[in-house]
């Protein structure tokens, strides 16, 4: 039984790429193929525009595919949500969609763009959203390049956007978030129903989940005299409870746990300031919860 899953092309490829290495599964790739294989002989990939996943999807040609959230309600189509996964282009986290205008512009909020027109990749998002808003638009697709286009060929855009860097660079400013995504692993129903290869998506989500966790932590080994224990335990923000075993010298302790990577530069000093020694900080390839 193979399971045939869809990776996403374009922005998100590599850092999905980067993940499936970290959970494990090596994904071959081919700059002339759109077929991709896997160092396991029962999966096989395809890689397919992250605005098309869902369709694929739910037509059955995909099991389960990455995409983001964004693109499953443009689509409107009927997919399993097996996970989410907050990844993006550059960072982990979500995304947002933005509505953005010229910074000298008169305009500050949505109701200020009565009969304008708007561009924008994610044109049916957009209208519900100024539909919610009760302004009359045009909602234009853009093909891309969509933040030139303001002021001369769109009054304001609906942008994807992680930083707001890009939009800044072309003078415009955001003045109201019209959507938040994130990245997903969606389902076929038909596949999801068959105990077999739901087994397999779930795995593979699993897995995935391990290794996006594992990248915002770090493991932490040390070892600590028995009368310093509570000290030291005082300063770790562990996950459930560290773990704790004796060494050879029956008054020592040896502790072992994983932090926020983040916390690291302000933990390691004050452990050291509980009188732990022997503090070692290293890598996780993954932390399944």
């Amino acid at each position: 039984m193979k399971l045939r899953i869809g990776i996403p092309k374009g922005s998100l490829q590599e850092a999905t790429l980067q993940l499936f290495e970290h959970a494990g599964l090596q994904i071959h790739t081919n700059a002339r193929s759109y077929f991709a294989s896997t160092g396991d002989p029962e999966i096989e990939c395809l890689l397919i525009r992250a605005q098309e996943m869902a369709r694929y999807v739910e037509h059955g040609a995909l099991d389960a595919g990455l995409t983001g959230f964004d693109w499953v309600i443009e689509s409107g189509l009927k997919v399993e949500t097996v996970a989410n996964l907050s990844y993006a282009k550059q960072s982990l986290g979500n995304v947002r969609w933005v509505l953005a205008v010229p910074e000298n512009s008169k305009y500050q909020r949505a109701e200020d763009l009565g009969g304008c027109i708007i561009a924008t990749e994610l044109v049916n998002v957009t209208k519900s959203y100024f539909q919610s808003h009760s302004v009359e638009v045009k909602v234009e697709f853009s093909w891309g390049a969509t933040e030139v286009k303001p002021p001369m060929l769109a009054d304001a855009i609906v942008e994807v956007t992680e930083t707001g860097s890009s939009l800044r660079a072309n003078h415009l400013k955001i003045i109201d978030t019209v959507f938040e995504s994130n990245t997903q692993i969606i389902a076929n129903q038909n596949s999801w129903a068959d105990s077999g290869k739901r087994r397999k998506i779930e795995n593979l989500a699993l897995m995935l989940r391990g290794a996006m966790e594992a990248k915002v932590r770090v493991g932490l080994m040390l070892n600590v005299r028995k009368e310093d224990l509570d000290a030291v335990l005082s300063v770790l923000p562990a996950l459930k409870r560290p773990t704790i075993s004796t060494l050879s010298d029956p008054e020592w302790l040896a502790v072992n746990t994983v932090i926020e990577g983040a916390t690291a530069w302000d933990v390691i000093p004050r452990l050291k300031e509980a009188r732990a020694q022997g503090i070692v900080e290293y890598p996780l390839n993954k932390v399944v919860m």
